[in-house]
């Protein structure tokens, strides 16, 4: 009889799939509860009951498992926040068609907390999105790499179209508010620290009150004032679209 420490090694592709997807799961969980950083391999293979050889069958390294959280994090995200954005469009529309301009969200304040908010809500998201240009993409496969930046690239310019449908934004620049609202989504997470002895230092510590971070109206702020500076320049916003260039994808 097989002990849940010692499973048999997956045979065929839909066995195969079933254990990876068990290790990323198990990943998931640890990583949620604990952060990332903490979280081993041996950790990992405990969590799923297999030896870590036997794991190393589905994963190269720790790192990738995480990119590949990474990249599932990221198509999750935009799936969400796209629908919320055409949400946000939709009402604009009914409320121009009714010429009632109170019920409309022109207003760049209330886009930047959609997008704030939305990652806030993903806590493993945003701490995957510190981790990745900083380790995640550094221990895996060039394959790996590439993989997951076709995925963040696209994913990162299905919402810059939803963006656009909701501010007056060229391409690039909604790319560059997507690039900006996650990378910053990702610094913010680690300054804030939650759930950590530092968050609790920094709390009860009055000379360290200006470390408390709070991410949300943080973040808010932050690309509050880039929709509103994008939008006094609209000059840029065509020179930046007439160049067809991309925004960097960091996380």
């Amino acid at each position: 009889m097989v002990s849940r420490s010692q499973p048999t090694r997956a045979r065929s592709p839909e066995a195969k799939r079933a254990r990876e997807a068990a290790i990323l799961a198990a990943a998931s969980r640890l990583a949620t509860a604990n952060g990332i950083r903490s979280v081993t391999l041996t950790d990992i293979a405990a969590e799923v009951g297999m030896h870590k050889s036997a794991m190393l069958r589905y994963f190269e390294t720790r790192e990738e498992i995480f990119l590949r959280l990474a990249s599932a994090g990221w198509v999750e995200w935009s799936r969400s926040v796209r629908e919320q954005l055409d949400d946000t469009a939709r009402t604009d529309a009914r409320a121009h068609t009714t010429d009632d301009p109170s019920n409309t969200t022109d207003d760049p304040h209330t886009v930047a907390r959609l997008l704030a908010e939305s990652l806030v809500a993903r806590p493993l998201f945003c701490d995957l999105l510190a981790h990745t240009p900083l380790n995640l993409e550094r221990n895996v496969s060039l394959d790996s790499v590439r993989s997951f930046k076709l995925t963040a690239i696209a994913e990162v310019e299905a919402v810059g179209e939803a963006l656009r449908r909701v501010a007056d934004l060229s391409p690039e620049q909604a790319g560059n508010v997507v690039a900006t609202a996650t990378a910053m989504a990702g610094a913010l997470w680690q300054m804030a620290a939650p759930g950590t002895e530092l968050r609790r230092l920094y709390e009860t510590d009055p000379d360290l009150a200006h470390a408390v971070v709070d991410v949300a109206p943080r973040l808010t702020d932050i690309l509050n004032a880039m929709l509103r500076g994008y939008g006094a320049d609209p000059v840029q916003g065509r020179v930046a679209s007439a160049t067809g260039r991309r925004p960097g994808v960091s996380g």
